[in-house]
């Protein structure tokens, strides 16, 4: 899963949702300066992720794109199922996708000393660009597909999987829907979110 999913499944913890978006980058357990909430949204990140790689839905999703995109097929799933959840997210959220987003993108700036290097480079772009609320769209997600593709050294062009997730749109989203019910429950039982 990607940002707005991890974000989302921090449950309105503010400190959760830190961890869970500078886990990518934080090496190993080098957890100096964080807070011991920011510390268990790392966690949680990390449980998130081995949760969604092992789990048979997003694979079946994943397979999609995994003869064209090899090694880049999770990276796209991981986006395309925020896609899903953007579209969504009035089924998950009493907040309109829009308010959402403000409201991490605050959390985020009102914690911005907390933000290792990578991560503030990102928020800078994802606040530019609204990147949380236009992943609802499929010109978004193309538009997220491209930037990222300049930032792979051999310039693997990852928007060029847009015309697969048009063809099997309906299919993706059905699995999106019974893959995130499980990673839901799966979280609701974890200790970081014990007591919210």
């Amino acid at each position: 899963m990607n940002y707005l999913a991890h974000s989302y499944l921090s449950y309105k913890n503010p400190e959760l949702i830190i961890g869970n978006f500078i886990a990518d980058s934080i090496q190993g357990n080098r957890f100096e300066g964080l807070t011991e909430g920011m510390v268990s949204g790392i966690r949680l990140h990390r449980k998130i992720d081995t949760f969604t790689d092992s789990h048979p839905v997003y694979l079946t999703s994943k397979h999609r794109f995994s003869k064209e995109f090899d090694k880049y097929s999770g990276v796209l799933m991981d986006i395309i199922y925020d896609h899903y959840l953007a579209k969504n997210f009035h089924l998950y959220s009493e907040l309109s996708l829009q308010e959402y987003a403000t409201s991490v993108y605050l959390l985020l700036e009102d914690h911005y000393q907390y933000l290792p290097e990578h991560a503030k480079r990102f928020y800078g772009y994802m606040t530019e660009r609204n990147i949380l609320f236009h992943y609802s769209s499929l010109d978004g997600i193309e538009s997220v597909l491209t930037h990222l593709s300049h930032r792979i050294r051999n310039r693997f062009e990852l928007q060029k999987a847009v015309p697969i997730l048009e063809k099997e749109y309906l299919e993706i989203e059905e699995e999106f829907f019974l893959f995130f019910d499980d990673l839901q429950a799966f979280c609701k039982i974890q200790p970081e979110l014990s007591g919210l």
